[in-house]
């Protein structure tokens, strides 16, 4: 279990009253993605997690290659996979995608894109939930965010934008633009979020030491797990061997075990998390809400780390409009929701497909995923679910450390 590296003794001094142009809850994908997309706009950026940046993963097995180059952090990059295998009880399929993934070292990771943060500072820091804004703190006291084109100023003397006060375990920090990219648990909003009851999945997986593995395998068993897969992702030196759940009442410790157990690896260093299978509000009560917060984990396979890029991005070119005074706080919330909204079909055919899957006896599955194994087949599924969130996207007007030119890559 990872233990806090929070600042201690005469280190830990309180944050209250502190006051920033952005605070950005939670520092790992979709967090430190905002934040990166908000380099050089000039505006103070306050970063809070409990954790420092990288120390604790829950789980990060693998993304698609072309957007870890997309974001400048190829370097973390442990080994490339170019094909995924699929394996039920009654076959096995290998296909040969056209894009790769790469599981990657997530501390590496999130300190290279820290690294394009610009002047963004970093505090650990509990965060709790919303406090009220203290009584000196009027939208007149926050850097303007008035729009030039004419519209009604929200900040400064022309109009007003009630400011967001945030509370965490060092006190009461302020912002004129409030990001929750902390998790599934949603802190920042109204209402709790608790599983069982609530719409998500769970995963866990070990991470012993052992070479070996070219392909992303993946094993559909009901006898493990009747309604989730299996997965086996390998990173250089070490296998990433995991059990998700669509179902958050089925416990997933024991098939992960066997799983290990089956492939001769000790079931060491275990982690994971919960993680949602349905698209949430982007924005509530002037907070934005980025990654497993919004809901923005892909239904079916689970992958929540390219969409926390995307939808990071997304929301922090929105933030950095509205600091440039371009439009006005509210344009930025109702843009981004809109944004995020106009996903769902997509996100909606994927959880079909995963209330589907389970549902076939496992000789019919079998026969689709050989039936799927046609080359064509392949490029065009596996190319409607990187069009979901598009790496390209990631390359068009940002103004973080630009990325290399896009190119698929090909199993051959």
């Amino acid at each position: 279990m990872t233990v806090r590296a929070t600042k201690r003794g005469a280190e830990r001094t309180s944050l209250d009253g502190l006051r920033a142009d952005v605070v950005v809850c939670g520092a790992s994908f979709a967090g430190l993605a905002v934040a990166r997309e908000l380099a050089g706009s000039g505006a103070s950026v306050l970063v809070l997690d409990r954790y420092e940046i990288g120390e604790r993963a829950t789980s990060a097995c693998a993304a698609p290659t072309v957007w870890l180059k997309a974001m400048g952090v190829a370097g973390s990059i442990r080994q490339e996979i170019p094909c995924m295998r699929f394996t039920t009880p009654f076959g096995s399929f290998r296909y040969r995608l056209p894009w790769s993934w790469s599981s990657f070292d997530y501390r590496a990771l999130c300190l290279l894109l820290w690294e394009q943060c610009g002047e963004a500072r970093f505090e650990t820091a509990k965060v709790e939930g919303r406090a009220a804004a203290p009584a000196d703190l009027d939208a007149t006291s926050l850097p303007s965010v008035a729009p030039t084109n004419g519209a009604t100023k929200e900040g400064g003397s022309n109009g007003s934008a009630s400011p967001i006060a945030v509370r965490t375990d060092r006190g009461v920090v302020s912002a004129g633009l409030v990001v929750d990219a902390l998790g599934w648990r949603r802190v920042l909003a109204r209402s709790g979020y608790q599983p069982p009851d609530a719409p998500l999945s769970r995963g866990l997986e070990v991470h012993p030491h052992a070479p070996g593995g070219t392909d992303l395998d993946v094993w559909i068993e009901r006898s493990l797990v009747p309604r989730g897969y299996l997965w086996r992702v390998p990173a250089d030196d070490e296998q990433r061997v995991g059990a998700g759940s669509y179902e958050p009442r089925n416990h997933v410790k024991e098939p992960t075990r066997e799983l290990a157990d089956r492939l001769d690896y000790p079931p060491v260093r275990y982690q994971g998390n919960w993680f949602p299978h349905r698209l949430r509000d982007a924005t509530e009560d002037g907070v934005f809400f980025v990654g497993d917060s919004a809901g923005h984990c892909f239904p079916l396979s689970g992958e929540g780390i390219r969409t926390a890029f995307y939808f990071g991005i997304a929301c922090g070119r929105e933030l950095r409009a509205t600091l440039a005074g371009e439009q006005a706080r509210a344009q930025a919330l109702d843009r981004y929701a809109a944004f995020s909204a106009r996903h769902e079909p997509g996100f909606r055919r994927a959880l079909q497909l995963q209330r589907l899957i389970p549902a076939l006896p496992p000789r019919l599955l079998t026969v689709l995923l050989r039936a799927m194994s046609n080359q064509r087949v392949i490029d065009r599924s596996f190319g409607w679910y990187l069009d979901q969130a598009h790496p390209s996207f990631a390359n068009r007007a940002s103004h973080a450390t630009p990325s290399p030119g896009l190119s698929g890559a090909v199993c051959r």
